[in-house]
């Protein structure tokens, strides 16, 4: 896997290994082969067959090919199980779900950019725009934390008590169960771009 520069854990090699060995009993079993014929015909031990199966070893790739000639299916079926959907999530300029705040939020427009990423995180990113009519409210609180990023216009960003004056190209993360939200609406209009985690319930 290439390394990108981010903090993130790798993906679980683990699962892989276990998928791959999910496959191979599930072929082998179709076949109706035990472990001792398949082991015969990929010249390794009935041992190592088990190991695989059971996700205990990573195979070289030389024995996972063996394997594959011996179940007589391409080297790639072995790896069909591992090959989940991966969720993606592709909004064109202008075609989020929009959301108009109205009351005291009047003027704050809200742009979903993109949702339905699996996980045990939910990541909601919006694309935020103040208009000339909009209103200061600090009362925003809620699970999780939030990042926003400032695009046009300027704002004093009120956090837990704290003022911070965003610029384009300035940014803020924060624990968003705090108190937070636009203090002074310095330049309008004005947008940002917020991303909101959070644990999925």
């Amino acid at each position: 896997m290439l390394n990108t520069g981010s903090n993130a854990p790798a993906e679980d090699t683990k699962s892989l290994e276990r998928a791959l060995g999910h496959q191979i009993r599930v072929l082998r079993r179709e076949r109706e082969l035990s472990v001792a014929d398949l082991g015969a015909a990929a010249g390794i031990s009935s041992g190592m067959v088990s190991k695989i199966e059971n996700g205990q070893i990573a195979p070289s790739l030389a024995t996972i090919n063996a394997v594959a000639q011996a179940l007589n299916v391409p080297i790639t079926t072995l790896f069909a199980a591992f090959e989940e959907s991966r969720d993606c999530s592709y909004v064109r300029k202008g075609t989020g779900v929009v959301i108009e705040r109205r009351g005291t939020k009047v003027g704050h427009i809200y742009e979903l950019l993109g949702a339905g990423i699996r996980g045990n995180t939910v990541l909601e990113p919006y694309l935020i725009t103040l208009e000339h009519d909009a209103e200061v409210y600090t009362g925003f609180r809620h699970a999780g934390i939030e990042f926003i990023y400032m695009l046009t216009g300027e704002v004093i960003y009120r956090h837990a008590g704290h003022d911070y004056h965003l610029k384009p190209g300035d940014s803020l993360l924060f624990d968003a169960e705090a108190l937070h939200g636009p203090q002074t609406l310095v330049e309008r209009p004005m947008t940002y771009l917020s991303i909101i985690a959070y644990p999925r319930p």
